[in-house]
């Protein structure tokens, strides 16, 4: 009786499982074609159930696929049906139930599919913060903000620095940063460096450093003629009131023009939010 019980609980496991496959996009990989799957967010992890079909990630939001050498021949061909595919980004989960087909001459195949909010379900995130898509939707929107002149400036070498904008939201801190060039001399950005310092340095104190690095930067580093905006965002993060927290943009060339911003921590509690 028991036996019977087990033997039937396997059969409804078995049935429940190929009727959840059948109902997964179905993507039709053609025994030559190579396909690739176009993620909205960076792959953070894939699962291929079967070793008939190899795959790898060329950058970091396309998997690509295309069946083993091995599996184009013979018996195991035939049987490549129902494969599934899993495909994590930092904020979902999407499944695909993948079948080979024989190429046909003359015959065109798909070789792409963008993964669809139907596709996908959300995985738990809080604990791990926010997507690198997220981050950059609530950057962009800071760029649409009128730029303030009180928080922090700077001039040095014709070079104007200005804090246009501090904002949070969760765990995260954004600040939003602009530089204007009134020289006829094109400024090549080394590097935007973030350290907590001491405000104030005597010659015989020692100074104690914490470089931060952000989480996330809207835009690369590129040469500017007159004006560079940018927004980096931060986890969360205080300093002593005695301290600043240290802005210093470098130029690429020998002894290049190096520009200071401090923002004070009373400035950084004064932070707007989304």
């Amino acid at each position: 009786m028991l036996k019977n019980r087990i033997t039937a609980l396997a059969v409804l496991m078995v049935t429940a499982l190929s009727t959840y496959a059948q109902n997964l996009p179905l993507i039709t990989l053609p025994g030559l074609a190579t396909f690739h799957f176009l993620s909205p967010e960076p792959i953070q992890y894939v699962d291929i159930s079967t070793k008939a079909i190899v795959g790898d990630i060329p950058i970091n939001n396309v998997l690509r696929i295309k069946l083993a050498p091995d599996s184009l021949k013979g018996p195991n061909f035939a049987s490549l049906t129902d494969a599934i595919i899993t495909i994590a980004g930092e904020s979902f989960i999407a499944q695909y139930r993948v079948s080979a087909i024989p190429n046909l001459p003359g015959k065109a195949y798909p070789t792409q599919i963008e993964i669809l909010p139907e596709h996908t379900k959300p995985l738990e995130i809080q604990s791990q913060g926010f997507s690198q898509r997220q981050l950059k939707i609530y950057a962009t929107q800071l760029l649409f903000k009128k730029s303030e002149t009180n928080i922090a400036h700077s001039s040095a070498f014709g070079i104007k620095g200005n804090i246009n904008h501090i904002a949070t939201i969760g765990d995260y801190i954004f600040i939003d940063l602009s530089y204007t060039n009134s020289t006829n001399l094109k400024y090549d950005p080394d590097e935007i460096r973030f350290k907590v310092e001491d405000e104030k340095v005597t010659k015989a104190s020692t100074v104690q450093s914490i470089e931060l690095k952000p989480e996330f930067t809207l835009y690369s580093h590129h040469s500017f003629r007159k004006n560079y905006r940018n927004i980096f965002v931060f986890r969360k993060f205080t300093f002593p009131g005695h301290k600043v927290l240290k802005i210093e943009l470098n130029e690429k060339q020998i002894s290049g023009r190096v520009i200071h911003l401090n923002l004070r921590y009373r400035d950084l509690l004064k932070a707007d939010t989304f």
